[in-house]
């Protein structure tokens, strides 16, 4: 699937080596093209079909905005209705007014958004993955027909409430965010940080311990009408940008019984979401490579040295080769990771091991994005900058590096090294 992505034409230190000063005319180079090994033929048709209308809309309208709003530390709310009309809500899920179709499609399309930008991906796996997933996986069937049919349109966006302050790794076991029952209602008490969407979506997902039986219970809280619920937007970030995090505090707030999540009773229901999430970590973090090997290789292609491209020289080609073999051994084993999920065979460790291995991958391939840019490797007007700073949020969130690996540790020894 060749891309269309070109350099920026904010500057004008690169240039076309046939129109150099005494340069011989070339032959046109070929377009960057970051799917070596022909994975997205691997998709049916109407798959693919689905995969290229979200490149055209990434590439369009995403594009040629999505630096500035990065810059700004702002989400592109005019986008909204154009994300609607692509008819990507609730992908992998059945029924519900969802968009259906095959795990890998949701890979691939949240392969295809971050490789313009980590961001808007990040926005729609919290929306689609997390927060759709909790009530799709652990909801009733009576919330799952009132949530997810208007989630699915993107007329309710959502959030999902796990990480607290104090409280990261420790999840399973640690949540300091209470839970009390009090007739058919419940009353939360705590903070959740890093939450994405949260300063301005309309349901948040809040994971908090029962006080009565020490277990971790989901609930469905409606941001805008539940009192005692306050969001306060996180500042000055250097990663992701464009996604609004936030602060929740929780004081006193009453949610309906109703609204709690019928099969979220403990953490083993929470991380059946969460492996899912780690799926498509995996699939945004190889993305988040390819955005910044293909804007690497544009810009190798143009910038003249010594009165050649650089992409010439032995090094640039070194590097380049070095980005595209992390890309392609990261896309087939997320490839095979979908397949093992259609085969019923994908288990919590297959899951940590692709979110640790692609995330570190993705970090490599960045690095050497933005040394192959020099100088103009740290201006956000080139698009490596943003995949550079990005990439270090991916290789932390759903799940550290090194907690991925004691999962997998435990997988293959048999013996747990968790306390």
């Amino acid at each position: 699937m060749p891309t269309t992505t070109t350099a920026p034409t904010a500057t004008t230190t690169t240039a076309s080596p046939a129109t150099a000063k005494g340069a011989k005319p070339r032959k046109p180079l070929p377009a960057p093209n970051s799917d070596f090994y022909y994975l997205y033929e691997t998709l049916p048709a109407e798959e693919l079909a689905v995969v290229k209308r979200v490149r055209e809309f990434m590439e369009t309208k995403v594009a040629p905005v999505i630096t500035d709003y990065w810059v700004r530390d702002a989400f592109p709310f005019d986008l909204l209705p154009a994300v609607k009309e692509l008819g990507i809500g609730g992908v992998g899920m059945k029924g519900y007014g969802c968009a259906g179709g095959s795990l890998a499609l949701l890979g691939f399309i949240q392969m295809e958004i971050a490789r313009v930008d980590p961001s808007f991906s990040t926005f729609v796996g919290v929306h689609n993955g997390l927060a759709m997933g909790s009530i799709y996986i652990d909801g009733s069937e009576e919330q799952k027909q009132k949530w997810l049919p208007p989630m699915a349109r993107f007329d309710k966006i959502g959030c999902f409430g796990l990480t607290e302050p104090l409280v990261g790794s420790g999840a399973s076991g640690g949540l300091l965010t209470t839970a009390k029952r009090d007739g058919d209602t419940w009353i939360l008490n705590g903070e959740k940080r890093w939450i994405g969407n949260a300063p301005w979506c309309d349901i948040s997902i809040i994971w908090a311990r029962d006080v009565a039986d020490n277990q971790v219970k989901g609930f469905i809280v409606e941001n805008k009408t539940t009192p005692g619920f306050s969001v306060d937007k996180i500042e000055n970030k250097v990663a992701l940008k464009v996604v609004q995090n936030g602060h929740i505090t929780l004081k006193d707030c009453r949610v309906p019984e109703e609204n709690r999540l019928q099969g979220g009773n403990s953490f083993r229901d929470t991380a059946k979401v969460l492996k899912m999430t780690r799926y498509a970590v995996a699939w945004m973090s190889t993305g988040c490579a390819m955005g910044a090997y293909e804007a690497a290789l544009k810009y190798s292609q143009e910038r003249l040295q010594f009165g050649r491209p650089i992409g010439s020289f032995q090094l640039i080609q070194d590097l380049l080769a070095r980005m595209i073999e992390n890309i392609t051994a990261s896309q087939c084993l997320i490839v095979r990771q979908a397949q093992l999920y259609a085969e019923g065979k994908l288990s919590d460790a297959h899951a940590a091991l692709s979110k640790a291995f692609c995330t570190s991958k993705c970090r490599e391939t960045v690095a050497w994005a933005r040394e192959i840019l020099g100088g103009n490797g740290i201006v956000a007007d080139y698009q490596v900058a943003r995949f550079f700073n990005d990439c270090e949020a991916l290789y932390t969130y759903e799940g550290t590096f090194q907690m991925q690996n004691l999962i997998v540790g435990k997988a293959v020894t048999g013996l747990s090294a968790f306390l």
